[in-house]
């Protein structure tokens, strides 16, 4: 799920099943956490979702679980996946690379936004630990003759350079694009050539 920084104001909803109402409740809540973090308010969220306020309490037994679960529904890596899925495999080798690394530095931003805004307390310890992310190991291992490393290790490469040059306590108010980031990844910053002789 790409997370959008001003949530859309919606009009009254029509009934759904109880599943989709609480995935249309917990989206309309995500965007709300990232602007206000734990100060939004279930009227905030009843507006947004197009539902009147007493309906989130029928899904919900309080705002806390609610936004357990919209925080619990953000580190969900399946939504990630889904959208690496998606890139042309026709695409070139660099180009699927550069998409690949934007859907994971948004990612990554969107998280580091998330957990400010609630506290890095509210995330379950379990969603704190990296894992390995199939998409990016399977877009590493369709171009073998690319690599001199194994696909796993390129993925954890490419999320780790990520992390380090997006992360706003790392990197400031300045994140590398996803070009630079694959640029930087696959050639380094030695210069291939000895710069001309000035004159």
């Amino acid at each position: 799920m790409i997370l959008h920084d001003t949530p859309v104001r919606a009009q009254r909803a029509a009934a759904l099943p109880p599943d989709e109402r609480r995935a249309a409740i917990i989206s309309a809540t995500l965007p709300l956490l990232l602007e206000h973090g734990s100060a939004v308010t279930t009227r905030m969220i009843a507006t947004a979702a197009g539902i009147a306020e007493g309906t989130i309490f029928r899904v919900f037994p309080d705002k806390e679980s609610l936004i357990a679960a919209a925080v619990d529904q953000a580190f969900d890596p399946a939504p990630m996946e889904a959208a690496l899925a998606e890139i042309d495999p026709e695409a070139s080798f660099e180009h699927r690379l550069a998409i690949a690394t934007g859907i994971v530095q948004q990612r990554t931003q969107n998280i580091w936004r998330l957990a400010t805004t609630v506290g890095v307390d509210k995330v379950p310890t379990e969603r704190r630990r990296p894992t390995d992310v199939p998409g990016l190991v399977a877009l590493f291992a369709s171009a073998p003759d690319q690599l001199d490393r194994d696909p796993v290790d390129a993925a954890r490469l490419l999320r780790a350079l990520t992390l380090a040059v997006t992360h706003p306590a790392l990197i400031h108010d300045d994140p590398m694009s996803p070009d630079e980031i694959v640029s930087l990844l696959l050639d380094g910053i030695r210069r291939k050539s000895p710069p001309p002789h000035s004159r």
